[in-house]
């Protein structure tokens, strides 16, 4: 018997006593159907919605026979989530509790001898996957982020933030430490949340042996330049060389206005040897992301996009052959854009995520066998189904291990098997909860647009939904602009709770949207007020048709582009709705562009700056603040203090619009908020404030 198989037996042996708590601990596990149900069906509510575990896969064992997965649960009392990791057999099972310490644990490694690799509190830990005593590994000063371990297990890979610039008065006066100044010579002062206080995530590299660190060296040292990217990279930035002697970090190396005005991110590779850096895209000017070497070593793959400052692109799977020294885009004729990838675990192919139809599937791409021949690829569709793939795991016997959702079901991992086209439940995490729940009916619907087009609408129905009686209605808006609206499933923007109060909420695939081929994804472009406002019409205006819609209660609700959908409708809609509401909404586009941070979004999308007489569209007939003329509708608007994407002055300046032409409106400010909703008690005052307001105006 294998060691794996050893362990295995163990793991079943040892459940007892594995999953057994200590009482001086905080323990959370996942919501089961342990808890006691009333018999009665249930509606969704937005306390119930914060019950559901958060379900995020972690890693699968060597032998592909067993899932990590880690589960945060919201707790109200203390407006804080606790995850822990659990252990489940892919073949079925039930749970077993693999953490239990309060912080949350996030997986690094799984050893091939069963060992697992995890960050807990910005330290390594150690434990064996049959349970037992878990292990501090490391104890480095400044604590680890975004670690990747380098495959002989001789170096370690990880990101710190180091002080480039001194912005902030505290660094450039040491002398004046209770002031609070920040002071700039160039663009790039805040991101996404977060004013720049001149300290850049930079990957940094030390020898390792076995939880000893050695001396950490900064390959970016001295260097402005963030790696992983800001805001949002993380350890999806690094690779290491299969040989253990050069790691790729992925850094957009431009500064001040050019970094702002730019998506021109490269993939470098460092050679730990000779401490040589390559740019190993050289030449290629768009975002390039996500680089992973096959599993031999002899090719690398990443995810590309052409265009520079244009972050929506066609995102492409380019594969780099050692052997022939070629590289080629394998998915440039193929009309669709890549959300995620993983090699096969023999190398011949990739399997890959992307938009299609109003979902999110799986496909595969069966590479060349020999570039020197041959560069082209064969790409089929091997899935299809009212669900969302949100990830993919990785590959074991006959399938893959993938996360999914649909409009009715929050993240939870499956078995994806290629014979039966099918997904098999992994996890049950909330399954307790969803039994208990009214159902809310999804159903596809087709309207002909006003250029004679199909367009796709999800349309989502109410509990014991009765076509003989009048409901009101919603319209949905996307934001993005160029975000997909699929089978996907949010804690804020949730279509089953919105349907759970008694509306009909439709959700139209408007222009602007992946999943309906590269043009249609690219019309939004320059033309936000136009086709993709005049598709929402379309869509509501087809619904409305129906006898079961009550014409004299319709409302529109929307987020970011959406939330500016929201605002341009409130002035063109000519009586269709009764009630708006609108989050981080851009209400002008002038003092937008003046107060935005990536500048590369708005000079795609808009055009450019509003003083360049050739946009003039754009900050005319497209910009919601010169239509409030006709603004007569009670309006709900929601601001995030720390939203830097779309600053707080667009939300003041409507609300305050809407209150001097005597229209009911009422401005929800969350000022420790950014774009999102993060808190669980803000969530909640969100949620009541939606709802409450919907009761009120429709």
């Amino acid at each position: 018997m294998d060691k794996i198989s050893i362990l295995a037996c163990a793991i079943i042996a040892s459940t007892l006593s594995f999953g057994q708590e200590n009482p001086n601990m905080r323990v959370k596990r996942p919501v089961t159907t342990n808890k006691v149900y009333q018999l009665k069906k249930e509606v969704l509510t937005p306390e119930k919605l914060w019950e559901l575990g958060r379900v995020s896969a972690e890693g699968l064992s060597a032998d592909g026979k067993w899932l990590v997965y880690g589960v945060s649960n919201y707790t109200f009392g203390e407006n804080k989530s606790e995850k822990n990791l659990y252990v489940i057999p892919i073949k079925g099972g039930e749970p077993v509790q693999f953490t239990q310490e309060e912080g949350g644990e996030s997986v690094v490694q799984i050893k091939e001898n069963g060992e697992v690799i995890y960050l807990f509190k910005g330290q390594l830990w150690s434990k064996p996957l049959t349970g037992g005593e878990a292990k501090q590994l490391t104890d480095l000063e400044g604590g680890l982020g975004n670690v990747r371990l380098s495959p002989d297990g001789k170096h370690i890979l990880f990101s710190r933030a180091v002080l480039i610039h001194p912005y902030h008065s505290k660094d450039k006066y040491s002398d004046l430490t209770k002031s609070d100044v920040y002071i700039y010579d160039d663009l790039d002062y805040r991101h996404w949340d977060t004013f720049n206080d001149g300290r850049f995530n930079h990957p940094f590299i030390a020898t390792y042996d076995n939880g000893e660190v050695g001396e950490p060296l900064d390959i970016l040292e001295g260097e402005p330049f963030y790696s992983p990217q800001a805001p949002f990279g993380g350890a999806e930035d690094f690779a290491w060389a299969s040989d253990s002697k050069a790691v790729l970090y992925v850094c957009k190396k431009r500064f001040g206005k050019e970094y702002a005005s730019s998506t021109n991110t490269d993939i470098y590779r460092y050679d730990l040897a000779s401490k040589i850096t390559t740019n190993i895209t050289e030449g290629m000017n768009g975002y390039d992301t996500n680089p992973v070497y096959s599993p031999n070593g002899q090719r690398l793959a990443w995810l590309s996009m052409k265009t520079d400052g244009y972050e929506a692109d066609k995102n492409d799977i380019v594969v780099f052959d050692k052997a022939t020294t070629q590289r080629a885009n394998l998915t440039a004729g193929w009309d669709g854009t890549v959300n995620s990838y993983i090699w096969s675990k023999d190398g011949r192919k990739i399997y890959f995520t992307a938009p299609v139809r109003g979902t999110v599937q799986l496909f595969e791409l069966e590479l060349p066998k020999s570039f020197a021949r041959d560069t082209s690829s064969k790409i089929t569709q091997i899935s299809e189904g009212e669900f969302d793939i949100a990830g993919i795991v990785g590959e074991v016997d006959g399938g893959l291990i993938v996360t999914s959702t649909t409009m009715t079901r929050a993240t939870e991992v499956y078995r994806y098997d290629f014979k039966k086209k099918a997904l098999a439940a992994v996890t049950k995490v909330n399954d307790g909860i969803y039994s208990h729940l009214a159902e809310t009916k999804v159903e596809g619907r087709f309207t002909k647009a006003t250029d004679g087009t199909d367009l796709f609408s999800w349309v989502i129905y109410p509990p014991d939904f009765d076509p003989s009686k009048k409901y009101p209605a919603l319209l949905y808006c996307q934001g993005g602009p160029q975000s997909a609206l699929t089978q996907t499933y949010s804690y804020r923007w949730n279509f089953q709770l919105m349907a759970s109060q008694g509306y009909i909420v439709i959700m139209p695939n408007r222009r602007g949207m992946p999943g309906w081929g590269v043009k249609w994804n690219e019309d939004i472009s320059k033309d936000w007020g136009g086709q993709p406002i005049r598709d929402y019409l379309s869509a509501i205006d087809d619904l409305a048709k129906e006898p079961y819609v009550d014409n004299e209660r319709i409302g529109v609700v929307g987020a970011s582009y959406g939330g500016y959908s929201v605002f341009m409708l409130a002035g063109v809609h000519e009586g269709r709705f009764k009630s708006f509401i609108s989050h981080c909404g851009l209400f002008d586009m002038t003092s937008w562009y003046g107060t935005t941070e990536e500048l590369f979004f708005a000079n795609h999308d808009l055009g450019g700056p509003y003083w360049d007489k050739n946009n003039s569209k754009t900050y005319t007939d497209f910009n919601p603040v010169t239509h409030i003329d006709k603004w007569n509708t009670p309006i709900l608007i929601f601001q995030g203090g720390k939203d830097y994407r779309v600053p707080i002055g667009q939300g003041l300046a409507a609300f305050q619009a809407a209150q001097l032409k005597n229209i009911k409106s009422r401005l929800v400010y969350l000022p420790e908020e950014n774009h999102w909703v993060l808190s669980g008690h803000n969530a909640l005052v969100w949620q009541r404030e939606f709802f409450s307001w919907l009761k009120e105006t429709l």
